[in-house]
């Protein structure tokens, strides 16, 4: 168990790195820069805010200044927000998109897993007809969309709901929704796909042979054996909650993350950019390692399989 830990960690360090790396190189081989404005800057002042920043020197000096100030915790200026630091802008927006990616991610879960069960439980019925054809629906329709849908009916049509900010209960619903939609028509497939093959399982032939009641079976036999896959997805899920929220951030005007990189990359800002790619990047790692922890925990499987 601690070899996998260790393991996963040491791979997950490498990923950032090579993230971190990549994105940086990138950054500054690309066309533009952060100074570049509508209107011109006169070449003297252009040159003395290259040596400001320390865009004058070799780029793989950058490199080493910028990896040098990241082990310090210090992600570098925001070239365009000149009272603001990327760790200020990583500071206010993280918290957001966080209590944001959580509760949707919890939304999911309850639609995702309740549809699932209740689609797998009666197969080829008029609710599994229903949940298929809404899964196979929300999968496919973009977070824009859906995001448009919600504003039209619940703050144009209707006017229940407010159609942006962000602070109180009623914000939390549309942008919630809309961002844990594709998540939980996935989970519901993968719920329902899942239940109706562990059914068919001898052991739970078995249980049905020895006169257990159907609701026991479904809970300790089925669900609980069809839930493990769900768990193998659920880090992917819960950083893309976090991390995919950019459109949904845009669409609310949800003062997070995913909303100020779309801003750092439009306008260069090579720090900020850098700040959210590797935050997201944690993130991503981390969601995979708690995911690998969990599976060990509730697949004995696993266990034995390490052991031999």
């Amino acid at each position: 168990m601690y070899k996998i830990v260790l393991q996963r960690t040491l791979t997950g360090i490498l990923v950032i790195l090579f993230v971190i790396t990549m994105t940086f190189f990138l950054l500054r081989i690309l066309p533009g820069g952060p100074f570049d404005t509508e209107k011109q800057i006169p070449p003297n002042i252009l040159q003395n805010l290259e040596k400001k920043y320390g865009f004058d020197q070799p780029l793989w000096k950058q490199y080493y200044i910028y990896m040098g100030s990241l082990l310090t915790g210090d992600f570098g200026p925001s070239y365009k927000y000149r009272d603001r630091s990327a760790n200020d802008i990583i500071k206010e927006t993280l918290p957001v998109s966080l209590e944001l990616g959580i509760v949707a991610l919890i939304v999911s879960l309850i639609i995702g897993i309740t549809a699932g069960v209740a689609s797998a439980i009666s197969p080829r019925g008029s609710l599994d007809f229903i949940s298929v054809v809404m899964a196979t629906s929300l999968v496919s329709v973009p977070n824009f969309v859906v995001g448009a849908i919600l504003i039209y009916f619940f703050s144009v049509k209707f006017n229940v709901l407010p159609a942006a900010l962000w602070g109180k209960p009623e914000h939390y619903i549309l942008p919630c929704l809309t961002l844990a939609s594709g998540s939980a028509a996935y989970i519901a497939r993968l719920v329902r796909s899942n239940m109706l093959d562990v059914s068919n399982e001898l052991y739970v032939r078995t249980a049905r042979a020895k006169g257990l009641g159907k609701l026991s079976i479904i809970m300790k036999h089925i669900f609980s054996n069809a839930v493990i896959p769900v768990v193998t997805v659920l880090g992917p899920i819960a950083a893309y909650m976090v991390t995919g929220s950019f459109v949904v951030e845009q669409i609310f005007a949800i003062p997070g993350m995913g909303r100020f990189f779309v801003f750092a990359v439009s306008n260069r800002d090579y720090s900020v950019v850098l700040a959210i790619t590797i935050v997201y990047t944690i993130i991503l790692v981390t969601a995979n390692l708690v995911v690998d922890i969990m599976y060990n925990f509730l697949d004995p499987r696993i266990k034995q399989k390490e052991a031999s």
